[in-house]
């Protein structure tokens, strides 16, 4: 499905050019709405990509509706928009890759093909092609590039019933590490880095705690965190992100965690 509006966004107030430009995908809820909060309130320009909008209203925010099971559409108008923004648009530019979705709890052969499928091209291949589209648009510039992929623990340590998730997150910080290494050849190439944000409180841990406890033998650990108060908020993991995104050796590691600070 292509993104409903055509073009270059359009801002919903005119508003003098802030410092410095983000993208983020995802931003309708979680994660993703939390820090497009925050980089709001800290002065950023934002564009939100997702399905649905964000329930936020800013005359530095303007949304993209887009499905990014279908991500080819979405990456040409990134693209296509950045170009227009230009070297002189931004004093810096960011994409913050955060859409992602779980498949229902189970293992791998009992988990419909479809679902697999759309967990693949939203986590993997929207990022695969936007942050493509990002670092051709701004190959030029001489201002900061930052490339943020939001990854998780589950990609560096396995769990059963969690097969797609885990090959996605696994994918993304890989590419993660080939990006970087390319980008350390350029020119005021791009600083790469995927960061696991910890264990939040959002939708996707009410889906591992609803699973079915014989499909998903690591239920019980997901309840227990609950009940231990041991979940970061959204807002809280937010934060963290984005004080890791300025921090001065952001870029020095491709792969990062958010609770080894």
């Amino acid at each position: 499905m292509a993104p409903r509006n055509r073009g270059a966004p359009r801002w919903l107030c005119s508003a003098p050019m802030p410092t410095a430009l983000t993208i983020v995908t995802g931003a309708s809820r979680g994660l993703g709405l939390a820090l497009a909060e925050q980089l709001l309130a800290r002065g950023d320009r934002v564009l939100a990509i997702s399905r649905q909008a964000p329930a936020l209203c800013h005359e530095r925010l303007s949304v993209w509706h887009a499905d990014l099971a279908e991500p080819a559409a979405a990456a040409r108008q990134l693209g296509a928009w950045l170009q227009a923004v230009g070297v002189d648009g931004a004093a810096s530019v960011t994409l913050i890759n955060n859409a992602g979705v779980i498949t229902p709890p189970a293992p791998l052969a009992q988990t419909a093909a479809a679902d697999l499928a759309r967990a693949v091209r939203v986590g993997l291949e929207a990022p695969l092609l936007l942050s493509a589209a990002f670092l051709k648009a701004t190959a030029g510039w001489t201002r900061p590039r930052r490339l943020l992929m939001i990854s998780s623990g589950l990609g560096r340590r396995a769990m059963a019933s969690a097969a797609a998730y885990c090959a996605v997150k696994a994918g993304l910080d890989h590419l993660a590490r080939a990006l970087a290494l390319e980008q350390a050849l350029e020119p005021n190439g791009a600083r790469v880095v995927s960061i696991a944000p910890g264990v939040v409180d959002t939708d996707m841990q009410l889906q591992l705690r609803s699973a079915d406890g014989a499909a998903f033998p690591d239920r019980a650990n997901f309840v227990g965190l609950q009940a231990k108060g041991l979940l970061s908020s959204p807002a809280a993991a937010a934060a963290s992100l984005l004080a890791r995104l300025e921090r001065a050796d952001f870029g020095s590691q491709a792969i990062a965690d958010v609770r080894d600070d």
